[in-house]
């Protein structure tokens, strides 16, 4: 069975960093299109980034240019690096593949707060 387990979240001020790991166990990672997601207090899970099988990425436009999305396949490992955030971003993370094929994890909190 597939487990997700994201690490990395806390507090942190505005303009600072962060950044998360999704460890991927039990499934054949490499394959997948990985993705993280957010969902903030009272607001539905929305989408991140994405980073193909391949490498490829793609950002939701209120994150371009400040987060990083990266994956490592020998160690079963999406990344997500944040710089310049800001309080909106203040939501629990959470990763998945694409399809969200598998069930979710905990998820990670980001809380951006002066």
């Amino acid at each position: 069975q597939v487990q997700l387990v994201e690490s990395g979240g806390g507090l942190v001020q505005p303009g600072g960093s962060l950044r998360l790991s999704c460890d991927v166990s039990g499934s054949s990672f490499s394959i997948y299109g990985m993705a993280w997601y957010r969902q903030a207090p009272g607001k539905q899970r929305e989408l991140v980034a994405i980073v193909s099988s391949s490498g490829s990425t793609h950002y939701v436009d209120i994150v371009k240019g400040r987060f990083t999305i990266s994956r490592d396949n020998a160690k079963n490992t999406v990344y997500l690096q944040m710089n310049s955030l800001k309080p909106d971003d203040t939501a629990v993370y959470y990763c998945n593949t694409v399809s969200k094929a598998f069930d979710w994890g905990q998820g990670t909190q980001v809380t951006v707060s002066s």
